[in-house]
Parts: structure tokens; sequence; C-alpha cells
């Protein structure tokens, strides 16, 4: 069931079949990942399965069908990469900067601990841009997922999603990018997915 809806909605996005995997879990969960729309792996979780019907799962599907056409898993990892670059080199201009306006005799000390902590502080601020980046990605793979599986089927799988958010495991920050639901509130703000309400 799960390989015949995703041969279709990737025949009607024009790209090649993915991997597909279904891993046992009781959370709601689908994912998509690989490092291009050529090599990519569509997964969903045991959960899901049980837990929607055929239309909501078809919504869900073609939303991670739409990551993969629009190439999300490498642009967020090629966006991670330059704001971590950037980070690097801005924390070493300014502690460079900082260090050479004091006495000397504590330049080489002082600057490791600048630039130590000027990494933890622009590192914050590069998250808040990555995680709006991805949440800007979450909100075009809806509409892509509704063009490819219906407008119906997704709003269907997002209001399925929004009565079992409880449902999605949000333990493994690593893995917070492949997850369905994000946070609301101010915690949005760091967040890679929209709350399901704005979506």
């Amino acid at each position: 069931r799960v390989y015949a809806t995703i041969a279709s909605l990737t025949q009607k996005a024009g790209l090649p079949m993915p991997e597909v995997g279904v891993y046992n879990s009781a959370e709601v969960n689908a994912f998509a990942t690989g490092p291009s729309r050529n090599r990519a792996l569509v997964a969903v979780s045991t959960g899901l399965l049980r837990t929607m019907d055929d239309d909501q799962i078809a919504g869900v599907l073609g939303h991670e069908i739409a990551h993969v056409a629009n190439g999300d898993m490498v642009t967020m990892t090629l966006l991670q990469g330059v704001i971590n670059a950037f980070v690097m080199f801005f924390a070493r201009v300014i502690a460079y900067a900082i260090s050479n306006r004091g006495d000397s005799r504590n330049r080489n000390g002082g600057s490791f601990m600048i630039v130590f902590v000027l990494q933890i502080v622009l590192g914050f601020l590069g998250s808040l841009i990555t995680a709006w980046f991805s949440r800007q990605r979450e909100f075009r793979a809806d509409k892509g997922g509704a063009l490819l599986a219906g407008r119906e089927r997704m709003i269907g799988a997002l209001r399925r999603l929004a009565a079992n958010r409880d449902m999605v495991d949000t333990q493994h920050e690593a893995l917070a990018t492949l997850k369905i639901n994000g946070s609301q509130g101010w915690m949005s703000l760091f967040s890679t997915h929209p709350p399901l309400e704005a979506r």
C-alpha cells in the first residue's frame, strides 16, 4: 500500500522511485532523506500506518515526496554548513578585533575564550536562521503535498497529526528535522517545523 502510493506520487511529480521504508515505532511520523532527488528514501512508521486512513497517508506521503522534489534534504544540509562556516569565521574576526584592543599580555589567553563565547552566541543566532528557513520549506512541502495528493488529503493528514501530536517522539534532537510536528509559543523560533495549527 505504501509502495503503491509512493510510486503514484513520484510518477506524478516526475521523480524516480525512491527507496521505501516502514519502521516499527508507535510514533506517528514519516520522513524523506537522501543525497539527491535521484537517490532518496521515504519512510513511514507503523504507528502512522495504524493511525491514519489511506487518504491521510497519501497526504503525508505527498508532503514527503514534495521534500524530495524540492531537494530539501541537500538544501538544509548545505545551509547548515554555510551557517557553521559563517559562525566560525565571524567568531574569529570579532575575537581578533576585541583582543587587539586590550593589553598585549592578555591577548593570547583571552582570545581563545572570546572565540569560544562568540561561537556559542553566533551559533545560537545561526540556529534561529536555520530553523526559520526549515519552517518555510515545510510550508512549501505542504503545498507540494496538496498538489500531488490532493488538498483535502493534505488537510486531513495535518488534522490527524494534530490529533496525535503526543505520539511524535521528541527525545532525539539530532532527528528533529525529520519530525512532523513543531513547537508552539516562543519555542517555535527554534523548531524546524511550524506548529500544525499554522500549517
